[in-house]
């Protein structure tokens, strides 16, 4: 897997990055508001940026005094890529696993 792979997983792995990924999916917002529905200081809420602008999931610039944050288009398109390989592979069935399961172990109970 390739080191950039990593950092875009990396960035992906935690909530708060997931959550402004979905909130950029709307439209460019500037850090202020971005940081708005988040518990957490606009210092954490810019190493969060930081992190998703370092995996090249957004972009940020400055338009006059106020920092903007935009997500960019094709970032996760390796990481999709890689992913659907998984997609060949055949579901598994929760619900057979749960009956063989149950099978199994009511017969060591016996």
């Amino acid at each position: 897997m390739s080191s950039k792979l990593d950092t875009v997983f990396a960035a992906l792995a935690d909530p708060t990055r997931r959550s402004i990924l979905t909130m950029l999916l709307e439209d460019d917002m500037a850090v202020t508001d971005v940081a708005e529905p988040f518990e957490m200081s606009l210092a954490a809420i810019s190493k969060h940026l930081g992190v998703l602008t370092s995996a090249g999931l957004i972009t940020q610039e400055k338009r006059g005094r106020v920092k903007w944050c935009k997500l960019e288009p094709n970032a996760l398109k390796e990481a999709s890529v890689w992913m659907q390989g998984f997609g060949m592979m055949e579901g598994l069935d929760l619900d057979a696993f749960e009956r063989f399961l149950d099978a199994e172990l009511s017969v060591d109970e016996d």
